[in-house]
């Protein structure tokens, strides 16, 4: 059994479900050919202050914007993020050392953007470990240049845009796998019956329904956003309903469910059956995180973004449009707007965006991933073998 290890960072959610989606995938595939193991490096095996990142991050992506912006700008110049990259490696090298000498891979697998420069020198000119080292890359287009490294046996990226940045960085086409995002193998294009699929979660069987999303997290506008629709779609006599997930965001699914709404509303937490809650929707309000994006499309739904982070998130917005999957507002009463349009007048158009969405998701991507990660190992260890 070979060992895998995968170096995630719970800075947003869409790393840590990445991570799990890849480890879904080889047990899928593979049985128990591979033990594969997660870990958040910076978090349990970095010294302070660096272990206070994931921690910082959602504070700076709600509550201080510009310094997060920032950042992102600094990020895309290497004569700044070098040094920097640098400084993190010397201060976390004793505990990524502790972290190797631990799970002892056979392979490392990096889903976080800091997590190349400072584990890659470590492994290559510390411990002068030759194993193999990949990148997945869970950004969808605005990838910054720190997912890149010219050092990595493979770097698996989701879009074209994505493969130019990694070129950019200095990496070869024989580095680089454009094959989508890493989404769980549960994601899959909608086969069944929506009408069926509502009534097994509770909801009403013939009503258009809308799901609304605010990440892992239960970021944005989520509460403002539901009570304009809601006002809307009544008011137009449609019959419709709408989901609404608030993610770990406590304190926002008990102000909505406490609240009285004109329709059908159905409030959840963090949920673990999203592929469900997607089967049975029309289509789906989120911000532009590029897990959400890369299910909805395999899913088949048509995506009503309501912001971006700015940077990372910002290129999937007209992805989203230039694709013609879905639209954009971060106006209430715009987003109310559209969606009585989609579910009224415009529902041709919108089995014509589902049909796209399909098209253009990668239901098999995760799958694709695994399986160059085993050939890259099975290339590696043949002459092991052979001699």
């Amino acid at each position: 059994m070979q060992r895998l290890l995968i170096l995630m960072s719970d800075t947003g959610g869409g790393h840590r479900a990445s991570a799990q989606a890849l480890m879904a995938a080889f047990t899928e595939r593979f049985g128990d050919r591979f033990q594969v193991q997660m870990i958040d490096l910076w978090s349990d095996y970095t010294p302070w202050p660096i272990n206070q990142i994931p921690k910082s991050y959602r504070r700076l992506v709600t509550d201080y914007l510009w310094l997060w912006k920032l950042a992102w700008r600094t990020s895309e110049q290497n004569a700044i993020t070098g040094p920097g990259l640098r400084l993190i490696g010397r201060l976390a090298q004793g505990g990524m050392r502790r972290a190797f000498d631990e799970y002892q891979p056979d392979a490392v697998i990096s889903v976080h953007p800091l997590m190349q420069h400072a584990p890659l020198r470590l492994l290559r000119h510390k411990l002068g470990s030759t194993i193999p080292f990949v990148t997945v890359v869970t950004d969808l287009v605005s990838a910054a240049p720190v997912w890149y490294h010219p050092q990595v046996d493979r770097c698996f990226v989701a879009s074209q845009e994505a493969m130019r940045r990694a070129k950019a960085a200095g990496l070869t086409d024989e580095q680089i796998y454009t094959c989508g995002l890493p989404i769980r193998p549960a994601f899959a294009p909608s086969a069944g019956d929506k009408a069926e699929l509502r009534l097994s979660l509770g909801l009403e069987r013939e009503r258009m329904t809308a799901l609304l999303v605010g990440g892992g997290e239960g970021m944005g506008p989520v509460a403002g956003i539901a009570r304009a629709v809601a006002a809307r779609l009544t008011g137009d006599g449609r019959p419709a309903q709408l989901v609404i997930i608030c993610g770990r965001n406590e304190a926002l699914r008990r102000e909505l469910a406490a609240q009285t709404w004109p329709l059908p509303v159905r409030v959840e937490g963090f949920v673990q059956n999203m592929p469900e809650w997607m089967g049975a929707s029309d289509c789906v309000v989120t911000k532009a995180g590029p897990g959400t994006i890369a299910e909805a499309l395999i899913c088949g739904l048509p995506i009503l973004l309501t912001g971006f982070i700015p940077g990372q998130e910002e290129g999937n917005v007209p992805f989203v449009i230039e694709n013609q999957v879905g639209a954009y507002s971060d106006k209430p009463s715009e987003i109310a707007a559209i969606l009585s349009r989609w579910f009224g007048p415009a529902q041709a158009e919108l089995a014509q965006m589902s049909e796209r969405a399909k098209a253009l998701g990668r239901p098999q991507a995760t799958f694709e991933i695994v399986e160059e990660i085993a050939r890259l190992l099975e290339e590696r260890t043949a002459p092991d073998r052979a001699g």
